[in-house]
């Protein structure tokens, strides 16, 4: 799909999946101040054993390029059936997510999305999402979920937004994760009539204002990773509930970009 000198599509190469992880170097190490261990220094790409099974989806600049240097935007897509590969979803090591596992119906993890610092605009976010969106119906998925970051990890700092999230869009408990218990930080951190609502919605990170207006929930508890110096929260988004809506807006966006 393609929106002016912008398009988004899936990795096909081994070379572009090494740009997604050279640009989630950039991104999540050398600008938000991850941790890297030896390897991942050296390499100086951000991979584990996910990418392997995973969909790379990609946003990519055609002025740069048709190759993997024209990457400057990605979404890990995780469907059930790879994960199954490893045993496990990336998610499982942070939230209780068995009651998802039980879902009845197709399940895709997302994760590791960034964007190169000067695609930072709704247009990028938007191709990102138009992508997702194709994805999801191509493969017939019901429920999204996966982990989204503030930065820091100082929870505190963050008592108005996680209390928000928690008060106004807390997951039904039938798909609600819980962070695991060693790792659980409680989210009800002020009073919820405190709250100036407005203010809360405008400092909370773009991707996650982007999953609340697909009609997402949160589930219960932040997660500290000290490794990516983030704060970390589930989130879950039927697919049923929200698609009519989810195409219609992005559809609309998109009409906009290219004008």
């Amino acid at each position: 799909m393609r929106a002016g000198h912008l398009g988004v599509r899936l990795a096909v190469t081994a070379d572009e999946i090494k740009a997604v992880q050279g640009l989630r170097y950039r991104v999540f190490y050398e600008e938000l101040g991850a941790r890297a261990d030896a390897d991942t220094s050296a390499t100086q790409r951000d991979c584990d054993i996910f990418d392997d099974v995973a969909d790379h989806l990609l946003v990519v600049d055609h002025n740069l390029g048709d190759g993997p240097e024209s990457v400057v935007g990605t979404y890990r897509l995780i469907r059930q059936m790879a994960a199954a590969k490893l045993g496990k979803f990336y998610s499982a090591d942070e939230y209780d997510i068995s009651m998802l596992e039980r879902f009845p119906g197709q399940l895709l993890e997302l994760g590791r999305s960034c964007t190169a610092p000067t695609y930072r605009s709704r247009a990028v976010l938007q191709l990102l999402w138009r992508g997702i969106a194709a994805y999801v119906f191509h493969y017939g998925i019901d429920l999204m979920f996966g982990c989204a970051s503030f930065p820091g990890t100082d929870p505190d700092a963050l008592a108005a937004e996680l209390t928000y999230l928690y008060t106004y869009h807390l997951a039904p408990e039938a798909i609600r994760p819980k962070a695991l218990a060693g790792r659980y930080v409680d989210m009800q951190r002020c009073d919820p009539a405190s709250l100036d609502t407005k203010r809360v919605l405008m400092t909370l990170p773009p991707l996650i204002k982007g999953y609340l207006r697909l009609g997402s929930f949160v589930g219960d508890g932040a997660v500290i990773d000290t490794q990516f110096n983030t704060t970390d929260i589930a989130v879950v988004v039927q697919t049923d509930l929200v698609t009519e809506k989810y195409y219609r807006h992005y559809e609309r966006e998109s009409r906009e970009i290219a004008s």
